[in-house]
């Protein structure tokens, strides 16, 4: 599968020890380009992409495959990124949240949790 959008943040490499010998991943989130844009993160393992050949706000396009695995009960999905190619540069800035969410316009209230009547609600 693929997905084109804007790279808005590399997080830092992991690496570890396992049976097989050293592993390194390391996890990147894109916006997609849409009327409704979405936060999609994705991982890549090893050397399979190589995330120095390009910066946050690079619209990218990510080759991917979709894999899910059960442990203990619990389901798991990665979204395995195995190519990733420059698809426009960048201006080189930070990624900036969509202007409709003005914090300035947020309100911090401090709750009193020794004094808190109980729960309340009717179900």
């Amino acid at each position: 599968m693929e997905i084109t959008g804007k790279l808005i943040s590399k997080l830092p490499p992991i690496t570890g020890e396992g049976k097989n010998g050293q592993w390194k991943k390391q996890n990147f989130v894109i916006e997609t380009i849409s009327d409704f844009p979405k936060k999609i993160c994705f991982v890549v393992w090893q050397d399979k992409a190589d995330l120095s050949s390009v910066v946050e706000s690079d619209i990218v396009r990510v080759y991917f495959d979709i894999e899910s695995r059960e442990y203990n009960g619990n389901w798991f999905t990665d979204l395995k990124c195995w190519k990733i190619e420059l698809d426009k540069p960048g201006t080189g800035e930070q990624y900036q949240p969509p202007a409709f969410l003005n914090t300035e316009d947020i309100n911090i209230v401090d709750i009193d949790i020794e004094n808190d009547p109980g729960d309340d609600l009717p179900f």
